[in-house]
Formats: structure tokens, sequence, C-alpha cells
């Protein structure tokens, strides 16, 4: 069976953040020669889904379309599935079949791990006991998708010495991170590390810079330190790898092929209130 996967990406009004991703697909294709890639975007780009499920329609027999996002808010649960609906109608004779996302995994746990390692050594090793973590994510109105963050801040909290760490998004939800800077120094915090839980660059990774470098110039006497976004970690590469396998082995044979929100009841009943969710999101942040 010819097989093509479709990578989605969130895409971003920073055009950089567009290439690395098209990067990152070039980079994946390259360490799987096997298969055939191809990649679109949800918004801010020139492929789009509807685009992107058609140039992969193109000559398969299966389109296996893999989201190249961590968290399952609307754009997982609702947004590409309606689009994968709709492309099964422009195209009844492929088989389109929806991996799951990314999610909050041990994978992620050890990019996160290496990357608090890293900005601990970059403000030369102090005493974790007195240094603040604060995991900063997109945010969301969905719930869900929320909670996936607040999961890995549990878990990285549990596989260190660190003794606060916090969870805080750029917008949608709170609390946004001066709040959570400002409870770590009452708290004692003479060092705060702020990990990014992104993907790529983009606007609101530009605004995170400006944020902390704001933050370390109201509050001299602490060291704020930045880490870096997951981006290129071999980890990422593993995860799109198993959930690839995941559709194909578990997946394919199945005459249901259901998608991971086939069915949802979720999906059924917030359907119309994500849309004025979805305008209000970017009308707050843009990507």
């Amino acid at each position: 069976m010819k097989t093509t996967i479709l990578l989605v990406g969130h895409g971003s009004r920073n055009k950089n953040g567009n290439r690395e991703i098209e990067a990152f697909a070039a980079a994946w294709q390259a360490r799987n020669p096997q298969w055939q890639i191809e990649t679109c975007f949800i918004e801010f780009a020139e492929v789009l889904i509807d685009q992107g499920l058609d140039n992969a329609a193109k000559g398969a027999e299966r389109v296996i379309v893999v989201p190249l996002i961590l968290n399952a808010a609307g754009h997982v649960k609702m947004e590409i599935p309606h689009f994968i609906a709709d492309g099964r109608k422009r195209h009844p004779g492929v088989e389109f079949i929806y991996a799951r996302h990314l999610g909050a995994t041990e994978r992620v746990l050890d990019i996160l791990k290496r990357n608090l390692r890293k900005v601990m050594a970059e403000m030369d090793m102090p005493d974790p006991k007195n240094s603040g973590v604060i995991l900063l994510g997109r945010g969301s109105s969905d719930r869900v998708a929320n909670g996936e963050v607040a999961k890995m801040a549990r878990w990285l909290l549990e596989e260190s010495e660190h003794e606060l760490v916090d969870i805080a998004f750029t917008g949608i939800t709170h609390p946004r991170l001066e709040t959570a800077v400002q409870r770590q120094l009452a708290l004692g915090m003479r060092q705060v590390a702020i990990l990014p839980y992104y993907l790529f660059t983009g606007t609101l990774i530009e605004r995170i810079k400006c944020q902390v470098a704001r933050l370390q110039t109201q509050y001299p006497q602490i060291t704020f330190s930045l880490g870096g976004y997951f981006g290129f970690e071999d980890e990422i590469y593993t995860l799109l790898n198993e959930r690839v396998a995941e559709a194909a082995g578990d997946m394919g044979d199945s005459p249901l092929k259901m998608m991971e929100c086939d069915g949802c009841l979720y999906r059924q009943q917030a359907e119309a209130e994500h849309h004025h969710h979805h305008h209000h999101e970017h009308d707050e942040v843009t990507a």
C-alpha cells in the first residue's frame, strides 16, 4: 500500500517558525528515506491543511496525518478532523488515518530535564533548593491541554531536586509569567529557570524573550535564565516515528479507521463553542 505521511504544523506569523518546521520535516524525511513526507500548516502559511491533504493524496492509497503539536486542544480535536473528513469526501479512494499528537510523555520529560540542566549550568549550577522553575506554555481554552502542561511540571518536580516547579501561560488562561515569578520570589527563590513548552520559534518565543529581559530589569537581584524550545531534539523525531507506527499498525487494517476524535462527545458538544474560542484565542495570542 502506497502511503504518504502528512506532517501538520501549527504555522506562525513569524516566517522563521514556518521555515524551522519545513527544515524539521526535511530532517525527518532524511531519517526515514523509506517514507514520503509532505508538510502543511493549520494557519499563517502558504500550504494549509486542505491543500496539504490534496497534495498527500496524489498517487497515494493511504495518508497518515500526523499533528506536530504538543497538546490536544481545538486544533487537534476538531479542526484537523474536520479537514480530514472533507478530504475523505474529495478522495474517496484514499484511506486517511489520523495519528495521535505528541502529548505529555516520558520523551518530552527527557527534553525538559535536559533543558533544565542546561539552564542551571548557565547560572553556574546554583542550589536547586532556592532555584525556581517555571514551565511556560502557550495556553488554551481547553482545560485538558493546559492540564498536560501541569502534568509535565509535576513530573519534572519529581525528577529533580527543585522544590518549586510552576506553570505559566503566554495567553488565553492563567497564571501568566509575571504572576508565577512574583509567587516564586515571595517563596524565597533566588534564581528562576524559565522553560518554554514550545516546539519551534515564532512570535510568542520572541515575546517571551522580551518578557524575560523586562523581568531581569524589574528584579535585578534575581537571576533569570531562559531555556530553549524543543524543536529538533531527537525525542521529537522518535515520538513522531512512534505515532506513525501506531497509526499504521493499530489502525491500518481496522474497518472502522477511527480517528482520535471520531464520535467524541466532547467534539460534538464543543464544536460550536470552539469556533468562538478559536477567534478569541487568536485575538489574544498570535503564533
